[in-house]
């Protein structure tokens, strides 16, 4: 297997960032398939949650899926002077006595936040599935089974569109789930265990949030439920993780045996609201079929255009050519259209031959910090994908402010719905003009990274980096700037690796921006905003 890998550091403004600035591993793959298993390791030890704010009225925030907070009933708790509310300190204390090392570690991590943690481990089921399948002995290629998902190949291949898909369903699903949990803490009040008995020991300041339902069993509820529709190959592990969460929001003294169950139950039911959306979104048809995009080669072709071919050997079939299709969270199809870049150039066009020396003459004299920009943003299989990048990014903002478990959810949720939504855009647009990559027009640019199956008008980086850096610029706006130059730096590596033009690049980052714009607009007023 040839593989480059880079490494490099992010920085921050300001002297606390500078200080948590990390070193990640970003790995640039050339082929297309991939005999070992990778996954993205934890990166970083996360400080223990202390929000800046409870987020007391969360509770009353728009919803996205849910029709209302209160839609799914959550049963009162008994009091905190009763007999059976006294039996689960006692046995919750006894649990904090009886700690193991592996308990406290577990703990621990878990008390840098949920939203986070679950976030990472999503990244690490993404970068595990990134595979894409490998050519039977008579030149097919096999399909992966949501049926059984354990066969060769294994099921989900999560290339980007579905990662993007997948990011962002989690996180809609934690932030609704979370937005219940707190309309009903503050519905009923409860005191976390260590206000209302100092005996119990807590791994956190305690706060002011009430503790029914725990927080952290609605996140281990609704995170397992969706994940384990979404990567059904990884069933074990995400049931262990949600269990491990759940036990440690106990041992951590945040709450008590009810607080979980009744948090586990909303989680749950959740879940299954927002999985019951995902059912019918259309990415059941998103792999389309051979008939499809023939009749897609041949509608460009019919207008004198070169049409895109895969420059697999054997050709390997279009990745997702309907996912265009799919649902989008914040744009109807006649807004979706309305978006639309305009054409790219035309493959007879001087302006095209302009660009596609642009290309050979960048490929021929990259500096060695172009091409370490290559590598950082390449995303390729066995990743997390361009999404999965902009996760990792927001990731570090949202622990520098502090940003409680709802408010963390709200940012990721509005970031990867902007991502999928560009997704979708941006493959609709793709499949529309289906344009040759320049490796295609000219067979003698050596790509530096490896070569996307799909065409290449509008650059997915761009379009996914720019529709991230315009929602991220609104929740974090001192670090706009900062968005805006990783944007670019996404968009114009895929020039440095020789698989687009610019005009792909340019388009893209146009389009992303609109569709960022548009989210940012459908989360004003949503009752969030400090």
């Amino acid at each position: 297997m040839l593989m480059h890998t880079h490494w490099f550091t992010r920085s921050f403004v300001g002297a606390a960032s500078v200080r948590r600035a990390r070193v990640a591993l970003v790995a640039a793959v050339f082929v297309t398939q991939v005999s070992c298993d990778r996954t993205v390791q934890p990166t970083e030890a996360l400080p223990l949650l202390s929000p800046a704010s409870t987020d007391a009225t969360a509770g009353t925030w728009r919803m996205l899926v849910l029709t209302s907070a209160d839609q799914i009933a959550v049963p009162a708790p008994a009091a905190v002077t009763s007999d059976a509310y006294r039996a689960e300190l006692t046995a919750l204390k006894n649990a904090q006595g009886n700690m193991t090392n592996a308990q406290r570690s577990s703990t621990a991590y878990w008390s840098a936040g949920g939203v986070l943690r679950w976030n990472e481990v999503m990244r690490a089921l993404v970068a595990r599935f990134n595979l894409p399948p490998a050519p039977k002995a008579d030149g097919t290629y096999p399909v992966p089974d949501p049926e059984n998902p354990f066969a060769d190949p294994a099921y989900p291949f999560a290339n980007p569109p579905y990662a993007a898909r997948s990011y962002a369903y989690v996180a809609v699903a934690q932030y609704e789930a979370l937005k219940a949990a707190w309309f009903w803490k503050y519905r009923y009040n409860r005191p976390a265990p260590a206000i209302t008995d100092g005996a119990v020991r807590t791994t956190v300041a305690p706060t002011e949030l009430p503790s029914y339902p725990s927080e952290e069993a609605v996140l281990s509820g609704v995170t397992a439920e969706m994940l384990k529709n979404l990567f059904p190959g990884a069933v074990e592990e995400i049931t262990r993780r949600a269990a491990e969460q759940r036990d440690a929001a106990l041992l951590s003294g945040r709450a008590t045996a009810s607080d979980i169950a009744a948090g586990l139950a909303l989680g749950k039911a959740v879940a299954a609201v927002v999985l019951a959306r995902a059912a019918n979104d259309g990415i059941r048809s998103a792999a389309g079929s051979t008939a499809l995009w023939q009749g897609m080669a041949n509608a460009v072709r019919a207008q004198g255009e070169i049409a895109w071919e895969s420059q697999e050997s054997p050709k390997r079939p279009p990745m997702l050519p309907n996912f265009g299709r799919v649902a989008a969270w914040t744009l109807t199809p006649a807004q979706q259209e309305a978006l639309t870049p305009p054409p790219p150039p035309s493959t007879s066009s001087a302006q095209m031959q302009a660009e596609l020396a642009t290309v050979k003459r960048t490929v021929q004299n990259l500096t060695r910090e172009q091409m370490a920009i290559a590598y950082k943003w390449n995303d390729g299989a066995g990743t997390y994908t361009p999404p999965g990048h902009w996760n990792d990014i927001a990731a570090e903002f949202i622990a520098e402010a502090r940003q409680s478990e709802v408010r963390a959810a709200r940012t990721l949720a509005l970031l990867n719905m902007a991502m999928h939504d560009a997704g979708v855009a941006c493959w609709d647009t793709k499949f529309k003009y289906y344009n040759p990559r320049p490796a295609q027009l000219d067979p003698s640019i050596k790509t530096v990274i490896g070569l996307p199956n799909f065409p290449a008008y509008p650059s997915g980086h761009s379009t996914f980096s720019a529709a991230a850096a315009t929602v991220l610029s609104s929740i974090f706006p001192a670090h706009s700037a900062q968005f805006t130059q990783w944007a670019d730096e996404a968009g114009i590596s895929r020039l440095y690796g020789g698989i687009h033009f610019p005009s792909d690049i340019s388009g893209g980052k146009a389009h992303g921006i609109a569709i960022g714009q548009r989210v940012v607009s459908v989360s004003q007023g949503d009752g969030a905003q400090r």
